[in-house]
């Protein structure tokens, strides 16, 4: 597919000309960034209806974003 590939290709250009270090910083930031998503989600999901509704959310709201992956950071757009 061809988005796969151009995405791909951007995701390399930005590695280029960085030092080792520095690369498995911005991974061990990424990695850690998905661990807090994943994490809020959950306890997002474990929340009664009393404290949603102080939130404002409903629990199809609360299911939608639960079953979101790990991966998809609404803050990386």
């Amino acid at each position: 597919m061809k988005g796969q590939q151009g995405y791909a290709l951007v995701g390399v250009g930005r590695l280029q000309g960085r030092r080792p270090l520095e690369i498995l910083r911005a991974l061990g930031r990424q990695l850690y960034r998905w661990w807090q998503l994943s994490e809020q989600r959950r306890r997002l999901a474990m929340l009664d209806d009393l404290a949603l509704k102080d939130l404002g959310l409903s629990r199809s709201d609360v299911l939608q974003e639960s079953e979101r992956p790990f991966w998809d950071d609404p803050l990386a757009r």
